[in-house]
C-alpha cells in the first residue's frame, strides 16, 4: 500500500516463489503458567490493510528511497504485505575499510557487537535512507495475514516494525489487529512531526494512546537525522547496525522472563511506551540497518545477518533483495531441528530442553545509508 497525501492507493501484491520449505513447520510448546509466552503463532500483516480476499503470497517485498533533505511532501509508506515494487537499480554502499569475511554457519562464537565509533557525519553531506522490506508469514497464519506489521515512511526517513503477541489467539483475539493499528497510528503521528526531526519516542507515545484494538505487540521505530539514528524499541523486535561486515550495534531484548516479551496493550494495561529503550546512534555512509521482528532474531545470530548483508553488498543487491535473503535464511533456520539458534540458547539457559529454530512470522526491513554532497 502506498499513500500520497491523504489518498490511499492499493497496488498489486508481489508474489515470490523462493522458499519451498515453508510448509515444513513445527511449534514450540508454551511454558506452563506463562500466558503470553507462546510466540510461535506470531504472524505479520500490514498496517491498515488486510488482503483477506486475495491469494496470500509467500514473500512480499518492496524497495523505497528517501533523501533526508528532501522537500517533497509526497508521502509513500509501505506496510506489511507490500505493493509490487518497480525494478530499481541496486544502490551500492561504499565502505571506508575492507569488509570482514563472515560465514553463514550459524556459529555464535563470533556473534559480538563491536564498539561504535563516534565519528561525526560531515555537515556538507546529505544522508539518504534507502529502504526495502520482506515479510514471510508463519505457514499456519498465511490465510489471515498474520500478526506482524511494519512501515517505511520514505520522505519522513522513518521505519517501524511491530509483532502482535500470539498468545491472544487462545482467547479468540487477533493481536495482529493491534499491531496493524499501532503501526498505522505511528505513520499518522510521523506526519505531524517536524520535517527532519521525527522523534520515535514521541511517535510511539501518540500511536499507543490512539490504538484501541484488543491485543498487544512489541514495537520498534527508527528515524534518520543529520546526526544519526534516533530509535525506540520495546520488546523483542529490534534492529542492528552493520558496518564493514561487523555488527556495531544491536538493540537489547526486553523481556519479563524467557519468551515473555515487553508488550504494548491498549489503555494502561501491559507495558507503556515509556518502558521502551531510546537510542541515539551515530552512523556513517555505507552502514546497513536491519530491523526485524523476533522471527528474525530468534533464528539468526548477528554474525549470520551480517554475512547476508556482506554477500548482498558484494552482489549489488537492493535493500529489498537483501531483506529477502535474510528472511530466507531465517526461515531455513526456523525449520531446522538441529541447528543451535538464539531462541534455542535462550530456552536452554532458562532450563528447557530445546534444539533448533522457532517457526514464526518473519519481518525484515533493510536500510542502506548513503550520502551525497549538499547542493
Amino acid at each position: 500500500m502506498a499513500v500520497s497525501g491523504s489518498k490511499v492507493v492499493f497496488g498489486d501484491v508481489y508474489v515470490d516463489e523462493l522458499v519451498s520449505s515453508c510448509g515444513n513447520g513445527f511449534e514450540f510448546l508454551k511454558p506452563k503458567g506463562v500466558y503470553f509466552a507462546d510466540r510461535s503463532h506470531i504472524s505479520c500483516r500490514k498496517a491498515g490493510m488486510v488482503l483477506r480476499k486475495q491469494e496470500q503470497p509467500l514473500f512480499v517485498c518492496g524497495h523505497y528511497v528517501s533523501p533526508t533533505m528532501s522537500r517533497n511532501s509526497k508521502y509513500n509508506p509501505p506496510f506489511g504485505p507490500r505493493i509490487k515494487s518497480s525494478r530499481t537499480s541496486p544502490l551500492p554502499c561504499s565502505s571506508s575499510r575492507a569488509v570482514h569475511d563472515v560465514s553463514f554457519d550459524g556459529s555464535s562464537s563470533d556473534d559480538q557487537t563491536t564498539s561504535l565509533p563516534l565519528r561525526a557525519i560531515p555537515s556538507e553531506r546529505t544522508l539518504t535512507l534507502v529502504s526495502g522490506s520482506c515479510y514471510l508469514p508463519h505457514p499456519a497464519k498465511v490465510e489471515k495475514g498474520g500478526e506482524d506489521a511494519h512501515f517505511i515512511c520514505a520522505d519522513e526517513q522513518a521505519i517501524g516494525v511491530a509483532d502482535g503477541v500470539g498468545g491472544w489467539a487462545e482467547v479468540g483475539i487477533d493481536a495482529g489487529e493491534f499491531a496493524r493499528e499501532l503501526m498505522s497510528n505511528s505513520v499518522k503521528a510521523i506526519r505531524d512531526e517536524p520535517k527532519g526531526s521525527v522523534d520515535p519516542a514521541r511517535v510511539l507515545e501518540k500511536a499507543h494512546s490512539s490504538t484501541k484494538s484488543q491485543g498487544s505487540s512489541t514495537a520498534c521505530i527508527i528515524s534518520l537525522h543529520k546526526e544519526g539514528l534516533h530509535a525506540i524499541n520495546l520488546g523483542d523486535s529490534g534492529f542492528i547496525v552493520v558496518r564493514d561486515g561487523s555488527t556495531v550495534f544491536h538493540s537489547p531484548v526486553q523481556q519479563h522472563g524467557f519468551n515473555f516479551t515487553y508488550q504494548l496493550e491498549s489503555g494502561n494495561n501491559g507495558d507503556l511506551p515509556s518502558s521502551g529503550q531510546v537510542f541515539r546512534i551515530p552512523i556513517l555512509p555505507g552502514d546497513v540497518i536491519v530491523a526485524g521482528t523476533d522471527g528474525l532474531f530468534d533464528n539468526l545470530y548477528n554474525n549470520e545477518v551480517a554475512a547476508v548483508v556482506v554477500h548482498a553488498l558484494r552482489a549489488g543487491f537492493s535493500p529489498e533483495s537483501t531483506a529477502k535473503e535474510i528472511v530466507a535464511l531465517a526461515r531455513e533456520r526456523a525449520v531446522d531441528k538441529n541447528k543451535q539458534t538464539p531462541f534455542a540458547k535462550a530456552a536452554q539457559d532458562a532450563g528447557y530442553r530445546y534444539n533448533g529454530g522457532k517457526l514464526d512470522d518473519i519481518t525484515v526491513v533493510v536500510s542502506f545509508i548513503t550520502s551525497s554532497p549538499d547542493v
